[in-house]
């Protein structure tokens, strides 16, 4: 086991493209807080005028950069990336912009790393728990308890990922990505469930057009894509015998509850959460078909662009370590042949031969 580290041997990345700034005041105040515990640096992908504007509104000890052109499609890699470029400590913070860390929240996902190379802490909103909020919710139960979520934040040791050269960012599905490749190095990883991070809901506009992409991941999740396409069928031969349409929303509530009662869930999980599970199984189970849609016309759209891939496999970030360590050994050079002796006795035309100068 390493060391705990604490928030001495941390920094914290924010990756950030804003197109509407609503929420600048609120942002720079927990920078404000933020930066009182660790350095803090925002990769702002925002166009100038926001760039500008952003810059003025937060505090001086935030270090606030644009990202560098790296070519890649996923522009919160980019964030990343260029993040992890600029880091000198030997843990790092990433964190989504709706994240909102508490101190002590900040101090025992590092801490973490000293038990793994990347720690997966546990999301929750927080505020008005409007319709969409509640939605959004029941998905991590259901994620809870057949695993563990995918929270918009991790704790990673910089050095694995400099290892590695970074993660790829020409996928959707980036905190996969990146939790695989720490995998793939041969690093650990922690799913801290019980460590539960505050976030802000996004506006109801904003979940919806995220309902497809968010689908789309399951492409990175052979196994679980094929069990959510199998659920529109189910539920469209249940519309004409109701008791199996109840059994399955009965079953989707049950899953549901049984991820708000994992470790500590029920501190931060209402009691109601569960029932919303069955609104959100059937919202994917015809996403899911929207999504497939979009992959056999290339890949989903994306800020203007489109990703057809969601995510690696493990083995396949296995492969391509080993194939760009392999490229990077130097190429052994060949001992030279030994000069052949000759141990026959020399004539005397040879003794003759040999005293004559070069």
């Amino acid at each position: 086991m390493k060391p705990a580290p604490d928030l001495a041997d941390a920094e914290y990345i924010l990756p950030l493209k804003w197109a509407d700034d609503a929420g600048l005041a609120e942002l720079a105040d927990y920078l404000t807080r933020l930066s009182r515990w660790l350095p803090v640096t925002v990769i702002d992908g925002s166009d100038p005028d926001r760039f500008a504007a952003h810059a003025r509104a937060f505090p001086p000890a935030v270090r606030h950069l644009p990202p560098d052109p790296l070519g890649v499609l996923n522009g919160k890699v980019a964030g990343v990336l260029t993040g992890l470029r600029q880091a000198t400590a030997p843990c790092v913070v990433i964190a989504d912009d709706d994240v909102r860390y508490t101190r002590a929240a900040l101090e025992q996902v590092v801490a973490g790393l000293g038990r793994a190379d990347v720690v997966r802490p546990q999301n929750h909103f927080i505020g008005t728990p409007a319709w969409h909020v509640r939605w959004d919710t029941a998905r991590s139960l259901i994620n809870r308890a057949l695993g563990s979520d995918y929270p918009g934040t991790v704790a990673v040791r910089r050095a694995v990922l400099e290892g590695t050269g970074g993660y790829d960012g020409n996928v959707l599905f980036e905190n996969l990505e990146l939790l695989r490749t720490v995998r793939a190095a041969g690093g650990t990883e922690l799913r801290a469930d019980d460590l539960f991070v505050p976030r802000l809901p996004c506006s109801s506009r904003h979940f919806r057009g995220q309902r497809v992409r968010q689908a789309y991941d399951s492409f990175a999740q052979p196994a679980r894509l094929m069990t959510e396409l199998s659920l529109l069928p189910l539920i469209l031969s249940g519309l004409r015998r109701p008791r199996r349409l109840a059994a399955l929303a009965a079953a989707a509530v049950a899953v549901a509850e049984t991820g708000r009662r994992r470790a500590g869930g029920t501190a931060v999980y209402p009691p109601t959460a569960a029932l919303w599970a069955p609104a959100w199984t059937a919202e994917r189970a015809v996403c899911i078909w929207a999504a497939l849609y979009w992959r056999l016309r290339g890949g989903v759209p994306y800020a203007g662009r489109r990703l057809r891939r969601a995510g690696h496999s493990v083995r396949a970030l296995r492969r391509r370590l080993a194939d760009a360590a392999a490229a990077a050994a130097p190429t052994p050079t060949p001992d030279p042949q030994p000069k052949e002796t000759d141990d026959r006795p020399q004539t005397a035309h040879a003794r003759q031969l040999s005293r004559i100068p070069a």
